[in-house]
């Protein structure tokens, strides 16, 4: 069994319009944009991070904004929903500011004994508040959003899946402990995580598959400590028999991949060497930084982005 991983490490979905998500993230959710970069596999979308102050794993929900993409299809083989962590007592405060805001979807209810708030991001994703008593995490606070509701990161996510025996096994062997189940919902824990510990694996056999597109999420990571640790995770991935990529360098983490029985893209993701190896952490996602390798094209790629601020 795999001992490394400490939790979630971030959550990459995909959007239409890269003004449009970066004002939902940090003025409605109130998250910092810890970093914009252009994907590194096409440098004419931006690469657009949220999270804390300093994009602390766990808290950093990240999107590629294809300008005028097709909305994606709810369905199975994905992350269906992203759970974000708030103070107990707050869903009011949420409701009410979301309402205002014109935000899609809002539906209260409990989950595992938890107070839930679901809504729809810009493009129809599937995102939800969940109440928790003791999340200490240091939410961010730098744009306006009170301490005593702000949100402290992910709580976790739930998968939409035909099926989940596979899948269980698969995050047993991450580390995961099974920790209850409601109607055709499973929850695994990770003890002694990072504050973003929780999976849960909806069972829906009659779902039709999802369609990737605006909304959806491309691939959920898991986090672990160093390089060292990845390399571990990774032999023991393939020891298993999963096909994992190499270590592929992502600037601000190292990076490998895996697609699970369910159909669900999975990353893990070192916490080193952070979102502030380019930028202080006072300007973090102040000014576009780009891979090594675009440098030499900026006035070009700059030429073809559209500035984020309206």
């Amino acid at each position: 069994m795999i001992k490394d991983i400490k939790g979630l490490h971030h959550v990459t979905s995909m959007a239409s319009d890269a003004r449009q998500n970066n004002h939902f993230f940090t003025q409605t959710l109130g998250l910092r944009r810890v970093k914009q970069t252009v994907n590194f596999d096409d440098p004419s979308v931006y690469h657009l991070y949220y999270g804390d102050e300093t994009g602390s794993a766990g808290t950093v929900m990240t999107y590629f904004p294809f300008q005028d993409m097709m909305l994606g299809r709810p369905g199975v083989g994905e992350v269906g929903e992203t759970q974000f962590s708030v103070p107990k007592g707050t869903l009011k405060y949420w409701q009410d500011r979301l309402l205002a805001q014109g935000v899609a979807g809002l539906e209260q209810d409990t989950v595992f004994g938890a107070n839930r708030l679901r809504f729809m991001g810009p493009d129809g994703d599937g995102l939800a508040l969940i109440e928790s008593a003791d999340d200490a995490r240091a939410p961010w606070l730098g744009d306006g959003i009170p301490d005593d509701v702000a949100i402290r990161g992910f709580a976790g996510a739930r998968f939409s899946l035909h099926e989940t025996a596979a899948t269980e096994e698969l995050l047993g062997f991450m580390g995961y402990q099974r920790a209850g189940k409601e109607g055709d919902v499973t929850r695994f824990i990770m003890p002694d995580g990072n504050g973003a510990d929780t999976i849960d694996l909806a069972a829906l056999p009659q779902t039709p598959f999802a369609r990737q597109g605006a909304g959806s999420v491309h691939h959920i990571a898991f986090a672990v400590d160093n390089r060292e640790k990845q390399l571990e995770v990774r032999k023991a991935l393939m020891d298993t028999g999963y096909q994992v990529t190499p270590v592929i360098d992502r600037d601000y983490f190292w990076a490998i991949y895996f697609r699970t029985p369910g159909g669900v893209l999975f990353e893990v993701a070192t916490n080193e060497p952070g979102f502030n190896r380019d930028e202080d952490t006072a300007h973090l996602g102040e000014a576009l930084k780009l891979p090594g390798r675009y440098e030499a094209f900026r006035d070009q790629i700059e030429a073809n982005l559209v500035p984020l601020a309206a």
